[in-house]
Order: structure tokens, then C-alpha cells, then sequence
């Protein structure tokens, strides 16, 4: 049992606490039993697990941990990225709140059969936070990388108080969802660019705008919903 805290595993968990040696590594780490099972469940093969009071005391544990309460197991990952495709997906543009990420990778996994397309200025999604917030997506539903100029098929720009209803939009096969920041929006280039403006129908005198993870979960919803209905 690892009783000391200058045990090599435990500065490898420490040491992914850091985008940059995420980056060097490709490695990233997945704390709680719920993620590493999850991991399990899809089928990843951990590089390394430490559970607490069978490999490692738990103090030295809870100390590498990046969750206040502490935490009874870790595991080490390597990083996954996917190809783009799939009938429905979204893609992101300067969605730099890791919990956003990892909340649409999330909403992506229940709705849609392609991955969450991360575009420029995005979190790292196997961060802690972006990890957690996936709930294990991230192992089922690996993320992709592109520009915008990549995307094939219909793209749909979502933003605040701008075009038709996304009720109303024709959706024609492959479908991009894309979502920028929450408060800078897309940029200028995609909204020029998409196929289609859309805006999410709200009360008249709801909120000016929804939470970009709120949003893509709406839109997920209806986007799915039509798709199969017309299917």
C-alpha cells in the first residue's frame, strides 16, 4: 500500500491536474467510482487505478484529489478524440467553462448520434471539471476537433434573438448544432457562414438568453425529436 506522498503514481495524478502535461501526456484523470466505471463500461482500459485503503492511504489520496470532499478511487486515462459525423452533433466556438463542455458532451451523449465538436478558444475537455460535469460521456462519446470550415452539411448558428425559430429551421441531414460563447455569441464568420440562423423559442418575458450548456440540451432535444419523427 502506497504510504508516502512522494509515491510516483501519486505525482502522475497530481501532475494532470495541469493542462500542459495533459497535453505532453495525452493522460488525464477520472476521480469518484462512477467515472471509472463508467470508463469500464465502455470498454478503456485504465493506465493506472488507485483506490483508497487497498492501494493507497486515503489522506494521500484525498491530497491528490481535486474534489473537496476527497475522493475513494482515480483513475489514469488515455485521451480520446473522435472523427466528426453523425446524422446530429454540435460544434463549439469559445466555450472556455470547462462544466459547460462537459455538460454538452453530456446533453450530446443522450440526444445525438455524433460527438461534440470542439472549434477555437474551447475548454479542455478531459480537465477535472469537464470530466466530472460529462458524467462519463467522455468515455462513450468521445469528443472531436475542427474548424468550422470542416463541417459538412446543414449547419445551424444558434443565436440570442436572432433569425427563425429553431422549430421552424429545415433540417437536412447531417445537422450541426453550433453554440458559441454566452456572452460573446459565435463570431461574425460563422453566423455569416451556417446554413441557418436559429434562435430558441423562450416566454416573452423570460430571459434574454439561456446558459450555452441549457441551450445545447434544448436544441439537442427538439433537433432529435424532429429527426425522428421524420425519419
Amino acid at each position: 500500500m502506497i504510504s508516502s506522498p512522494h509515491n510516483q503514481h501519486l505525482k502522475t495524478i497530481r501532475k494532470l491536474q495541469d493542462k500542459r502535461h495533459r497535453e505532453r501526456t495525452g493522460l488525464f484523470a477520472a476521480e469518484g467510482e462512477d467515472l471509472v466505471d463508467a470508463a469500464g463500461r465502455a470498454g478503456l482500459e485504465a493506465e493506472l487505478v488507485l483506490v483508497a485503503e487497498v492501494d493507497v492511504e486515503p489522506e494521500l489520496l484525498d491530497a491528490v484529489s481535486t474534489l473537496g470532499s476527497g475522493t475513494r478511487v482515480v483513475g489514469v486515462f488515455r485521451q480520446r478524440f473522435a472523427d466528426p459525423g453523425g446524422a446530429l452533433s454540435v460544434w463549439l466556438e469559445g466555450v472556455a467553462d470547462p462544466g459547460n463542455v462537459g455538460t454538452i458532451i453530456r446533453s450530446a451523449h443522450a440526444f445525438a448520434d455524433g460527438p461534440v465538436v470542439l472549434g477555437p478558444g474551447c475548454a479542455d475537455p478531459y480537465g477535472p471539471k469537464a470530466v466530472r460535469a460529462s458524467m462519463g460521456s467522455i468515455f462513450a462519446r468521445p469528443p472531436a476537433r475542427a474548424a468550422f470550415e470542416a463541417l459538412a452539411g446543414t449547419t445551424v448558428a444558434l443565436a440570442s434573438g436572432t433569425g427563425a425559430e429553431l422549430s421552424e429551421v429545415e433540417l437536412v441531414e447531417p445537422v450541426t448544432l453550433c453554440l458559441g460563447a454566452e456572452r460573446g455569441g459565435l463570431s461574425p464568420e460563422v453566423l455569416e457562414g451556417a446554413s441557418a440562423q436559429a434562435r430558441i423559442a423562450t416566454r416573452p418575458d423570460g430571459p434574454d438568453s439561456l446558459n450555452v450548456a441549457m441551450a445545447a440540451a434544448v436544441s439537442l432535444h427538439e433537433c432529435a425529436h424532429r429527426m425522428a419523427a421524420h425519419a
